[in-house]
């Protein structure tokens, strides 16, 4: 039986489709994040962007994100292994590592709804940056590592 897509390519190797299709729909790299200056250490917040929808866990505005936010990061297997901040449990991360996806990843399980029975997306845990204010730290957490 032959290798899934993720395990015998590189992310450079990937088409656009098998590229979009690793992102477990989690949420997480949508979260403000605050890096302390003096140790570069990045702390989450449950704070999402505007862009997420809370409940979907996706882009309100996927295709022009950019535009609409822009300070929003593009992923690119280029930049992959740069972004530091990504969460471990992020499938380009994994794939970035030499990893496998994890059994609640849509892809293995063949559910898109796996991520969030598994516990592993935002939903249910975020305000949007639309209503929190401006004392990010006040909503730093740990549960996205």
């Amino acid at each position: 039986m032959e290798q899934p897509f993720w395990i015998r390519k590189t992310l450079g190797e990937m088409t656009r489709e098998e590229w979009e299709s690793l992102c477990d729909g989690c949420g997480k790299c949508c979260l403000l994040k605050l890096e302390d200056w003096d140790t570069a250490e990045i702390s989450y917040t449950s704070i999402a962007c505007r862009g997420l929808d809370l409940n979907s866990c996706a882009c309100k505005f996927y295709s022009r994100r950019k535009q609409e936010v822009h300070d929003c990061i593009v992923l690119t297997p280029e930049l992959v292994e740069n972004f530091t901040w990504l969460p471990q449990t992020c499938a380009y991360r994994l794939v970035a590592e030499g990893k496998n996806l994890e059994d609640w990843h849509p892809l293995v399980s063949g559910d898109p709804e796996s991520v969030h029975q598994a516990g592993i997306s935002v939903r249910g845990r975020t305000t949007s940056e639309e209503v929190a204010g401006d004392e990010l730290e006040e909503f730093i957490v740990d549960w996205p590592k």
